[in-house]
Protein backbone atom coordinates (compact mmCIF):
# COMPACT_ATOMS: atom_id res chain seq x y z
CA UNK A 1 0.00 0.00 0.00
CA UNK A 2 1.14 3.52 -0.84
CA UNK A 3 1.32 5.92 2.09
CA UNK A 4 1.78 9.01 0.55
CA UNK A 5 -0.42 11.40 1.02
CA UNK A 6 -1.94 13.30 -2.06
CA UNK A 7 -3.27 17.03 -1.83
CA UNK A 8 -7.12 15.38 -2.06
CA UNK A 9 -6.38 12.79 0.45
CA UNK A 10 -5.59 16.03 3.14
CA UNK A 11 -8.37 18.38 1.75
CA UNK A 12 -11.01 15.15 2.27
CA UNK A 13 -9.89 14.68 6.13
CA UNK A 14 -9.82 18.20 6.67
CA UNK A 15 -13.67 18.35 5.26
CA UNK A 16 -14.77 15.41 6.90
CA UNK A 17 -13.36 16.18 10.60
CA UNK A 18 -14.98 19.51 10.09
CA UNK A 19 -18.15 18.45 8.80
CA UNK A 20 -17.94 15.80 11.46
CA UNK A 21 -17.32 18.33 14.12
CA UNK A 22 -20.82 19.57 13.84
CA UNK A 23 -22.46 16.64 13.30
CA UNK A 24 -20.53 16.10 16.80
CA UNK A 25 -22.03 19.10 18.30
CA UNK A 26 -25.64 18.59 17.09
CA UNK A 27 -24.98 14.86 18.94
CA UNK A 28 -24.31 16.76 21.82
CA UNK A 29 -27.69 18.48 21.85
CA UNK A 30 -29.71 15.19 21.50
CA UNK A 31 -27.46 14.00 24.21
CA UNK A 32 -28.52 16.91 26.43
CA UNK A 33 -32.35 16.29 25.53
CA UNK A 34 -32.10 12.99 26.18
CA UNK A 35 -30.14 13.45 29.30
CA UNK A 36 -33.25 15.59 30.50
CA UNK A 37 -35.77 12.82 29.19
CA UNK A 38 -34.37 10.10 31.12
CA UNK A 39 -34.62 11.59 34.31
CA UNK A 40 -32.17 9.94 36.87
CA UNK A 41 -30.89 7.53 34.11
CA UNK A 42 -29.99 10.54 32.13
CA UNK A 43 -26.11 9.67 32.73
CA UNK A 44 -26.74 6.51 30.99
CA UNK A 45 -27.77 8.32 28.09
CA UNK A 46 -24.01 9.56 26.81
CA UNK A 47 -22.81 6.00 26.92
CA UNK A 48 -25.79 5.02 24.57
CA UNK A 49 -24.81 7.55 21.76
CA UNK A 50 -21.04 7.10 22.29
CA UNK A 51 -20.42 5.45 18.84
CA UNK A 52 -22.02 8.75 17.28
CA UNK A 53 -18.84 10.30 18.27
CA UNK A 54 -16.75 7.63 16.54
CA UNK A 55 -17.72 8.32 12.44
CA UNK A 56 -15.61 10.27 11.04
CA UNK A 57 -12.31 7.78 11.73
CA UNK A 58 -13.17 4.77 10.33
CA UNK A 59 -14.98 6.43 7.36
CA UNK A 60 -11.94 8.61 6.83
CA UNK A 61 -9.53 5.68 6.77
CA UNK A 62 -11.80 3.72 4.24
CA UNK A 63 -11.99 6.40 1.50
CA UNK A 64 -8.44 7.77 1.29
CA UNK A 65 -6.45 4.67 2.70
CA UNK A 66 -3.96 6.41 4.24
CA UNK A 67 -2.23 6.33 7.67
CA UNK A 68 -3.28 8.92 10.21
CA UNK A 69 -6.06 10.30 8.34
CA UNK A 70 -8.81 8.73 10.78
CA UNK A 71 -6.73 10.53 14.22
CA UNK A 72 -6.63 13.40 12.24
CA UNK A 73 -10.69 13.67 11.34
CA UNK A 74 -11.15 12.73 14.82
CA UNK A 75 -9.55 15.78 16.07
CA UNK A 76 -9.99 18.02 13.71
CA UNK A 77 -14.02 17.35 14.31
CA UNK A 78 -12.94 17.67 18.00
CA UNK A 79 -11.13 21.07 17.45
CA UNK A 80 -14.44 22.45 15.24
CA UNK A 81 -16.21 21.25 18.19
CA UNK A 82 -14.42 23.24 21.12
CA UNK A 83 -13.34 26.52 19.10
CA UNK A 84 -16.04 27.44 16.60
CA UNK A 85 -18.95 25.89 18.68
CA UNK A 86 -18.07 26.33 22.20
CA UNK A 87 -18.33 22.20 23.09
CA UNK A 88 -18.95 22.39 26.83
CA UNK A 89 -16.18 19.47 27.34
CA UNK A 90 -13.85 22.06 26.51
CA UNK A 91 -9.67 20.94 25.83
CA UNK A 92 -10.22 17.80 27.30
CA UNK A 93 -11.92 16.45 24.36
CA UNK A 94 -9.04 17.06 22.18
CA UNK A 95 -7.44 13.95 24.29
CA UNK A 96 -10.52 12.18 24.13
CA UNK A 97 -10.92 12.84 20.53
CA UNK A 98 -7.39 11.56 19.80
CA UNK A 99 -7.91 8.55 22.02
CA UNK A 100 -10.98 7.76 19.44
CA UNK A 101 -8.96 8.40 16.45
CA UNK A 102 -5.98 6.47 17.75
CA UNK A 103 -8.84 3.46 18.44
CA UNK A 104 -10.68 2.94 15.76
CA UNK A 105 -8.20 3.50 12.92
CA UNK A 106 -5.95 0.54 14.99
CA UNK A 107 -7.65 -1.78 13.52
CA UNK A 108 -7.17 -0.99 10.10
CA UNK A 109 -3.38 0.01 10.71
CA UNK A 110 -3.02 -3.60 11.83
CA UNK A 111 -4.41 -5.02 8.42
CA UNK A 112 -1.76 -2.63 6.80
CA UNK A 113 -5.33 -0.91 5.51
CA UNK A 114 -5.80 -3.54 3.50
CA UNK A 115 -8.94 -5.32 4.87
CA UNK A 116 -12.33 -3.31 4.70
CA UNK A 117 -14.98 -5.94 6.05
CA UNK A 118 -18.35 -5.66 8.46
CA UNK A 119 -16.06 -7.07 11.67
CA UNK A 120 -12.53 -4.95 11.52
CA UNK A 121 -15.38 -1.87 11.25
CA UNK A 122 -17.36 -3.76 13.97
CA UNK A 123 -13.91 -3.95 15.72
CA UNK A 124 -12.61 -0.28 14.68
CA UNK A 125 -15.99 0.94 16.74
CA UNK A 126 -15.28 -1.53 19.83
CA UNK A 127 -11.73 -0.15 20.02
CA UNK A 128 -12.77 3.45 19.71
CA UNK A 129 -14.97 3.20 22.51
CA UNK A 130 -13.46 1.35 25.07
CA UNK A 131 -10.03 3.69 24.67
CA UNK A 132 -12.53 6.61 25.51
CA UNK A 133 -13.99 5.06 28.15
CA UNK A 134 -10.76 4.21 29.98
CA UNK A 135 -10.08 8.08 29.95
CA UNK A 136 -14.04 8.89 30.89
CA UNK A 137 -13.99 6.55 33.55
CA UNK A 138 -10.57 7.83 35.27
CA UNK A 139 -11.43 11.34 34.73
CA UNK A 140 -15.33 10.86 36.16
CA UNK A 141 -14.55 8.37 38.85
CA UNK A 142 -16.06 5.10 37.26
CA UNK A 143 -13.80 2.65 38.65
CA UNK A 144 -15.76 0.87 41.77
CA UNK A 145 -18.96 1.94 40.67
CA UNK A 146 -21.94 -0.72 40.30
CA UNK A 147 -22.55 0.84 37.20
CA UNK A 148 -19.08 0.40 35.76
CA UNK A 149 -19.72 -2.59 33.46
CA UNK A 150 -23.09 -1.38 32.65
CA UNK A 151 -21.20 1.47 31.65
CA UNK A 152 -18.51 -0.33 29.36
CA UNK A 153 -20.86 -2.69 28.34
CA UNK A 154 -23.26 0.45 26.08
CA UNK A 155 -20.27 2.48 24.99
CA UNK A 156 -18.71 -0.96 23.73
CA UNK A 157 -22.56 -1.65 22.25
CA UNK A 158 -22.41 1.74 20.92
CA UNK A 159 -19.17 1.99 19.37
CA UNK A 160 -19.75 -1.46 16.94
CA UNK A 161 -23.35 -0.43 15.71
CA UNK A 162 -22.69 3.50 15.68
CA UNK A 163 -19.24 3.91 15.52
CA UNK A 164 -18.65 1.08 13.51
CA UNK A 165 -21.15 -0.53 11.38
CA UNK A 166 -22.83 2.42 10.86
CA UNK A 167 -19.19 4.12 8.97
CA UNK A 168 -19.61 0.56 6.40
CA UNK A 169 -23.06 1.94 6.10
CA UNK A 170 -22.05 5.29 5.35
CA UNK A 171 -18.80 4.73 3.30
CA UNK A 172 -20.62 1.86 1.18
CA UNK A 173 -23.55 4.32 0.63
CA UNK A 174 -20.88 7.06 -0.53
CA UNK A 175 -19.08 4.84 -3.09
CA UNK A 176 -21.93 4.08 -4.43
CA UNK A 177 -22.65 7.63 -5.87
CA UNK A 178 -19.60 7.60 -7.59
CA UNK A 179 -18.16 10.70 -5.69
CA UNK A 180 -15.18 8.51 -4.55
CA UNK A 181 -13.77 7.76 -7.91
CA UNK A 182 -10.49 9.99 -7.34
CA UNK A 183 -10.14 8.39 -4.06
CA UNK A 184 -8.13 4.98 -3.05
CA UNK A 185 -11.34 2.98 -1.87
CA UNK A 186 -12.36 3.45 -5.96
CA UNK A 187 -9.22 1.52 -6.91
CA UNK A 188 -10.27 -2.05 -5.23
CA UNK A 189 -13.27 -3.75 -5.84
CA UNK A 190 -16.57 -2.98 -4.41
CA UNK A 191 -18.02 -5.17 -1.82
CA UNK A 192 -20.78 -7.42 -2.02
CA UNK A 193 -23.61 -6.77 -0.87
CA UNK A 194 -24.75 -9.13 2.27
Amino acid sequence: MRARWKTRDVMLTVVLGVTFGFLYWALVQAWTALSVLAGPFGDLTQHVLLGGWLLVAPVAVAITRRPGSGVVAEVMASIVEVVFLGSPVGPMLLIAALLQGVGSELPFALTRYRRFGWGIYAVSGALGALLVFGFSAARAGWFGSDLLALRLGLQIASGVLLGGLLARVLVSALRRTGVLESFAIAREPAPART
